[in-house]
């Protein structure tokens, strides 16, 4: 009996102990990967991006950490690596609101829920050839969630974002024509 509980013990020390899939961790391992596109929005960028819409003034005024990154997908084995991570990310803590597979293609609209609240967003898509994550964390209605995931609001979102941080043309390629 006592070797049991040791074992039980032991086990869960060891899962514990384990590493932690959050988006925190995939953000710090990946943001300097070469060709990727990390964001994280400052408090005080976010009232800018609520002007996109008024649907997304209501999303973005309660949210307290919005981060969003892009990164290549070029390979069947990359685009399958980042399934993975994201499934890992989601597997057991997040609520699935909608998916779409397509062969190795995502489209996936994740919550975390607290009583009745949602606490965080995570929209995943990857074509293929570009994976890219969108995570909001705050107090958001559940309702509203997944009225903007069905009408695919989150995807206008992303676009939103891209062009507010201007990242459609890479200062580092510009620096290089320049000099």
């Amino acid at each position: 009996m006592i070797k049991r509980a040791l074992l039980i013990l032991s086990f869960i020390a060891v899962t514990s102990c384990g590493t932690y899939n959050s988006i925190d961790t995939f953000y710090e391992k990946h943001k300097n990967d070469n060709h990727v596109t990390a964001v994280r929005v400052p408090h005080f960028m976010l009232s800018m991006l609520g002007n996109i819409s008024p649907e997304m003034n209501s999303l973005i005024g309660s949210t307290k950490d919005l981060r969003y990154m892009q990164f290549p997908s070029a390979t069947a084995e990359r685009t399958e690596f980042l399934n993975n991570q994201m499934n890992g990310i989601t597997g057991n803590s997040f609520i699935e609101v909608y998916r779409k597979n397509n062969e190795l293609k995502r489209n996936v609209v994740s919550i975390r829920e607290k009583r009745d609240a949602v606490k965080e967003i995570l929209i995943y898509n990857n074509n293929t050839a570009t994976g890219s994550f969108l995570y909001f964390n705050g107090n958001f209605d559940p309702v509203k969630v997944r009225e903007m995931a069905k009408n695919e609001e989150f995807q206008k979102l992303g676009d939103g974002l891209i062009s507010q941080f201007g990242m459609e043309t890479p200062g580092i390629n510009q620096e290089k024509t320049d000099n």
